[in-house]
């Protein structure tokens, strides 16, 4: 049976959408370990601009109404019936209520991932708006799900207070790092934290970041912070750099990819994630994979993990004050190297011993296709 996931997007992983990231990943593997898959994008153009890849990409031309489903691609579901398992990728998107409509009504199964968009933190934001958009259309696209794909323990709790039900799964997605890594004392004079992402100040707690920082620099006049990431908010993330005198210890690098990305991670020393709201980072479980301790808030999900293998640190609390701690705490592991290195060895089992793509591409054969 072909998998078919279904994205906005093309599936581009030289991009700062995460859901496009690991629908690349997963595509990728699923297909390494053998099974038929396809990418279909909804996007504007059908330009080939994402390179090489070991999947079929089909793509559709997104419409200007927002509940439009493209074209041709009514059709080609149709055609797929009895051929293929549909998995659709991400939450309160229009479109996407009217292709688990149009799937329904075929008869045609499909899992549906909201990539985070239940957690409770995202659903305070425009809460009415979604309470009415969620009673209109996103709880009939759940009714209409074959299976519900969870990727942290987050979006499980928001989910069952919105929509109780028996078809939610929890599956994380898989990492894995093909770079060799070692783990050899810093070259860095001065500790080095880090943050990849897009630059959604407030979901990400950027602001939250800002703060915390500056009341390291006074125990620490030396540190640096590496911002990497690029959005429309960055001007004004630029602006809150500049007011709070930090422009000689922050550097704000904008969107990087590649081996350019790569290389300012492999140069920081701390990774730090202080998400309001999150599915499941990629960022966080890359760095990690690098040997990079990582600071974390509990909701990227990934917490409980990194404090049962002594990898960093989660804060419990959105909190400048608990964020600051952590920082610190760290500022003075980093002085003693021998036990930083223990860390970031802890941090590299960590991705490994629970992020392997083929364990968990297999239970997504089991929990989520066997429909």
């Amino acid at each position: 049976m072909e998998i078919i996931h279904i994205v906005l997007g093309k599936a581009n992983p030289e991009r700062m959408n995460g859901v496009n990231k690991v629908v690349y990943q997963l595509a990728t593997k699923q297909v390494k370990f053998g099974e038929k898959i396809a990418v279909w994008g909804i996007a504007k153009d059908k330009n080939n601009n994402y390179g090489e890849r070991n999947f079929e990409t089909r793509l559709f031309i997104k419409k200007i109404n927002p509940f439009g489903i493209p074209i041709d691609m009514e059709a080609a579901m149709i055609e797929k019936k009895n051929k293929a398992i549909f998995h659709i990728h991400g939450g309160w998107v229009p479109v996407f209520s009217s292709i688990g409509k149009l799937l329904h009504k075929h008869n045609l199964p499909f899992v549906f991932t909201p990539h985070g968009a239940y957690n409770t933190i995202a659903m305070e934001r425009s809460l009415w708006s979604k309470k009415v958009y969620f009673s209109l259309f996103e709880k009939r696209l759940l009714q209409n799900a074959s299976k519900i794909h969870c990727i942290g323990k987050s979006e499980t709790v928001g989910l069952k207070n919105i929509f109780p039900n028996e078809k939610a799964m929890l599956v994380p997605y898989g990492f894995e790092n093909t770079n060799e890594i070692t783990c050899e004392k810093t070259k860095n004079e001065t500790i080095v934290f880090g943050f990849i992402g897009r630059l959604d100040i407030y979901t990400k707690g950027l602001d939250t970041l800002i703060v915390a920082f500056k009341k390291l620099l006074k125990k620490h006049p030396n540190s640096q912070l590496w911002i990497v990431g690029d959005s429309n908010e960055k001007a004004k993330l630029n602006k809150m750099i500049i007011e709070n005198e930090l422009s000689e210890n922050v550097m704000l690098f904008g969107g990087k990819f590649g081996i350019e990305k790569e290389n300012l991670l492999r140069q920081m020393d701390v990774f730090v994630h202080p998400s309001r709201n999150e599915g499941l980072p990629t960022s966080v479980i890359e760095a990690a994979s690098y040997g990079k301790p990582c600071i974390v808030t509990d909701a990227t999900n990934i917490g409980d993990l990194i404090n049962e293998y002594q990898s960093g640190e989660s804060i419990y609390n959105q909190d400048s004050k608990e964020l600051y701690k952590s920082m610190a705490k760290f500022a003075m592991i980093w002085k003693n190297q021998d036990d930083f290195i223990d860390i970031r060895h802890n941090a590299v089992k960590m991705v490994k011993e629970n992020f392997n793509w083929k364990k968990i591409t297999e239970e997504f054969n089991t929990k989520l296709y066997n429909v």
